[in-house]
């Protein structure tokens, strides 16, 4: 086998390890989940493992592990949308959304991602923290643009409109 041929098929095998870790994870079993991501990653260290690691880390509230992973990740393919969108997430959840704004915004623009409603959502809760409504509710139905079934995201537009007539109430929402 070639060495091409080979490292081909270890990135193969490390995926198949994602996935059982991603069906643990899906489960709450975190510990084995974050095992068999480390499996993974010994393998053949991939971005969609690292993320995914991070991501169980986040389960457990260890967001500098789950940043730090996200980084790992952005390293091996600056590309790949879901750590930057992962890394914003967390400095939100952590009450931080002055630093999550750069990587929310990094996740839309990254070429390799399917889910650009996630870091619009993200950003509207930001922009609704800080009460800049008007950003907010862009965000939120961009988030409904790229999923209509979004449900977060409908339910936030709903409030923010709310916010905003009770602001001025001859606005056209």
């Amino acid at each position: 086998m070639s060495e091409g041929q080979d490292d081909k098929s270890k990135r193969q095998e490390a995926m198949e390890w994602v996935g059982k870790a991603y069906q643990l994870h899906m489960k709450g079993e975190l510990v084995k989940a974050i095992a068999l991501y480390t499996k993974s990653i010994e393998l053949h260290p991939t971005a969609e493992a690292y993320t995914f690691r991070g991501w169980a880390h986040s389960f457990g509230k260890d967001f500098q592990a789950a940043i730090a992973d996200c980084h790992r990740a952005i390293d091996l393919d600056p590309e790949f949308g879901n750590p930057y969108n992962d890394i914003g997430a967390y400095y939100v959840e952590q009450g931080e959304p002055d630093e999550a704004i750069p990587w929310l915004r990094m996740a839309l623009k990254a070429k390799r991602y399917d889910n650009y409603c996630f870091p619009h959502f993200s950003l509207g809760r930001v922009y609704e923290a800080r009460g800049e409504f008007d950003k907010a509710l862009q965000h939120f139905r961009s988030a409904l643009e790229e999923n209509p079934r979004y449900d977060p995201a409908a339910k936030s537009v709903e409030r923010v409109k709310h916010k905003l007539a009770a602001r001025d109430p001859e606005a056209i929402l």
